[in-house]
């Protein structure tokens, strides 16, 4: 477990994934959350194949998460691209301290994933809904 000042820490577990999901594209996403709101570690993984839908339905109605996810889509030119977007789920519903210890721990936890392309943060499913991953991704 890596150490840190401010917020939770972060099990080392959470790069090695999203190296997977980053480099060798095991993953089509990837969500963590907070374990006893100490530490960030890996919650879910979504095979490859998964959908945004799947990947949508991991996020939990009244608690926070980190997320990220590999968003394949192909330009007008037709040529096939792919982005990382990375989303801080944030429901109004979640609980204030569950909230708050999320909050100060995002801008760190960001920071140890290398490669995040687009970042977002959500308060409702509307707000990353894929009409938005798809204008956000152009």
């Amino acid at each position: 477990m890596a150490n840190a000042s401010s917020g939770a820490g972060i099990h080392d577990d959470c790069k090695l994934r999203f190296v997977e999901l980053k480099s060798k594209r095991m993953h089509r996403f990837i969500t963590y959350r907070l374990e006893n709101q100490k530490e960030v570690i890996v919650d879910q993984t979504g095979e490859r194949e998964a959908t945004y839908e799947d990947f949508t339905k991991t996020l939990p109605e009244n608690d926070c998460r980190f997320a990220v996810f590999d968003f394949d889509f192909t330009t007008p030119e037709d040529v096939p691209k792919s982005r990382i977007f990375y989303i801080f789920w944030s429901p109004d519903t979640a609980k204030v301290r569950s909230k708050m210890t999320y909050a100060s721990t995002n801008e760190k936890f960001k920071r140890t994933l290398d490669g995040i392309q687009i970042e977002m943060q959500a308060t409702d499913p509307s707000e990353i809904s894929l009409d938005v991953i798809k204008e956000r991704a152009h």
